[in-house]
């Protein structure tokens, strides 16, 4: 019995023993997983996030503001990029750390802060402290098995964001619910949009199937307030002119292999399920809040917490109906965000924290029933019968500790390692106005390690606004037809048209089948079946036969060849 009371006493009060300890344990865990990420980010010179490569390469500027001269690629992520996100990691950059550092250490705190306010959040849901930490402890092994939080981007900054708003919206704390909207507008704007829905939403009750207008003033104040500060923050992103407009339009996006099955960007497929459910960027994304597998339980909800089959001392709060209308508020604006693509992004941005959230505090409250459930049974029981059912609430602890564990990427961070130190230090030792033109897979890298710009590469091909991805595009194009010219006066025109001053060239690149395998190369169709009618037709390629007399670096497979020697060679 002394168990159960200390598993099942209910307390919101957070200076109780219980409380505390349940709470401090949950940070414990969420300190442990991130540990485990900060080795892996600092275990070598040249790590980083796959994600920050798109989003903190630009920020060497705040180190270096003569890094990257009119470089398409970073002025472009530095336009897009979050007010307060940019704010956030200059600010620290005057203090001594450096943006690259910060991502790594950043997700550390972010974590702290999300473990903090799920465990708050779950408490007004269920007052109960084990329920606050098995929420956390599932939300974290959630956020850690995916790439979302390690990656210090704007999206690393949304779920602790709203999960802080949910709380104060919960408590009814006007103070909270605006600050943490106005930190959602400088980090992560679309989230702005489900907290306001949710103000909204509030002004209604629903009452034997009848929907009515709740009669309160200080209701209408409290959501007026939060939609006034709401609208506040978004007003800049609805006024600003961008130098990278328009934003693309749906009936562009169907034109370009970019967007097809196995494009880039994906987005279009004939397969109902990845569309709807399962794609990274139109769907509700529920398996990905379906992970761990115990998030599963959230599935059972309704089954587990029917008081006429399942009996509980456990009092779930009204305000449970949070997660309702959470949904409801979180489905309208996916189905607003489709019917105007791509005017608000992608609509899988406007469920898959708000699916997470709903799943994860229900399979906390279903596994706490369960395990309520069991161990009432097991006071009851035959020795035998007692041992079973101490066994199996035993087991699914297990399974909530230690199952992440078996995974073979927990915890997952995606880091890139650079493998060619050699390469960055001379391109590092080359004019700052350098732009290197390169087909291979390292040239992703070449912008955050290398700090040197780059004429295009499939990591920074990004095509939600023409005004930046239309060039961009041609830039490719041309570096696929320039690559694997015959003709030299091709090769000297798309040098001059770019300024380019270096060609990184892979050794294996200058066959067919390296062309035909590389699904980012093969999305410029034009120009990659010019390149490979060239290579199969074994006309002289320019590139490939003035690599040896002008080379300027050399390192296992890849070879820099230096533009101006190109330009003074005769035919």
């Amino acid at each position: 019995m002394q168990i159960n009371n200390f598993l099942f006493t209910q307390s919101k009060n957070f200076r109780s023993k219980t409380t505390l300890f349940w709470l401090i344990l949950s940070l414990g865990f969420s300190l442990f997983y991130s540990f485990l990420a900060l080795q892996q980010a600092f275990s070598g010179d040249y790590v980083i996030q796959d994600d920050a490569r798109q989003h903190i390469f630009w920020m060497l500027r705040f180190q270096d503001p003569g890094l990257f001269p009119n470089d398409l690629i970073a002025d472009y992520f530095q336009s897009v990029a979050p007010t307060g996100y940019k704010f956030f990691y200059w600010i620290f950059n005057q203090i001594g750390i450096a943006p690259i550092a910060l991502s790594k250490i950043i997700p550390s705190f972010l974590g702290l802060v999300l473990t903090g306010y799920s465990f708050a959040l779950t408490l007004e849901l269920l007052p109960l402290p084990l329920t606050g930490f098995v929420a956390s402890l599932l939300l974290n092994q959630n956020l850690w098995l995916q790439d979302g939080l390690v990656s210090g981007t704007p999206k690393a900054f949304a779920l602790p964001l709203f999960v802080a708003f949910l709380y104060y919206f919960l408590r009814r704390s006007l103070l909270g619910v605006c600050l943490t909207i106005i930190g959602l507008g400088l980090f992560y704007p679309t989230l702005v949009f489900i907290c306001s829905g949710l103000l909204v939403i509030s002004l209604f009750r629903l009452e034997n199937w009848r929907i009515s207008i709740v009669k309160s003033r200080a209701n209408y104040l409290f959501a007026g307030i939060g939609l006034g500060v709401a609208f506040l923050v978004m007003l800049p992103y609805a006024i600003a002119t961008s130098d990278f407009a328009p934003t693309i339009t749906l009936a562009q996006a169907r034109e370009l292999p970019e967007f097809q099955s196995g494009g880039r960007s994906g987005f279009f497929t004939d397969n109902v399920w990845d569309f709807w459910f399962n794609g990274s960027r139109t769907s509700l994304r529920i398996p990905s809040a379906l992970i761990p597998p115990l998030a599963y339980l959230g599935l059972l909800f309704a089954f587990a917490t029917h008081k006429n089959k399942n009996p509980s001392q456990l009092k779930i709060q009204p305000q449970i109906k949070l997660l309702s209308q959470l949904a409801i508020v979180s489905l309208v604006m996916f189905l607003v965000a489709h019917r105007l693509l791509f005017a608000l992004h992608l609509p899988s941005r406007y469920t898959q924290n708000s699916i997470r959230i709903i799943i994860i505090l229900l399979a906390s409250i279903v596994l706490t029933f369960t395990w309520e459930h069991l161990l009432k049974r097991a006071t009851q029981r035959s020795l035998i019968q007692k041992l079973i059912y101490r066994f199996l609430a035993l087991l699914l602890a297990v399974v909530l500790i230690f199952y992440p564990h078996t995974q073979d990427r927990f915890v997952w961070t995606n880091y890139v390692t650079g493998s060619q130190a050699n390469l960055y230090e001379f391109l590092q030792q080359q004019p700052k106005d350098s732009l290197i033109a390169s087909l291979t897979a390292e040239t992703d890298n070449l912008p955050t390690f290398a700090r040197r710009s780059i004429l295009a590469s499939r990591e920074y091909a990004i095509p939600y606004h023409w005004g930046y991805y239309e060039p961009f595009r041609q830039r490719a194009s041309d570096l696929i037809t320039a690559q694997y010219s015959p003709n030299l006066d091709v090769v000297k025109d798309f040098i001059a048209k770019y300024g380019v001053t270096h060609f990184l060239i892979e050794d294996s690149s200058f066959t067919p089948d390296y062309l035909a395998k590389n699904k980012w190369i093969r999305q410029h169709e034009a120009a990659t079946e010019g390149a490979i009618a060239n290579l199969e037709a074994q006309n002289p390629v320019i590139l490939a036969n003035v690599k040896s007399i002008c080379s300027s670096f050399k390192n296992g497979n890849y070879t820099v060849i230096n533009s101006q020697c190109v330009l003074e060679i005769s035919k």
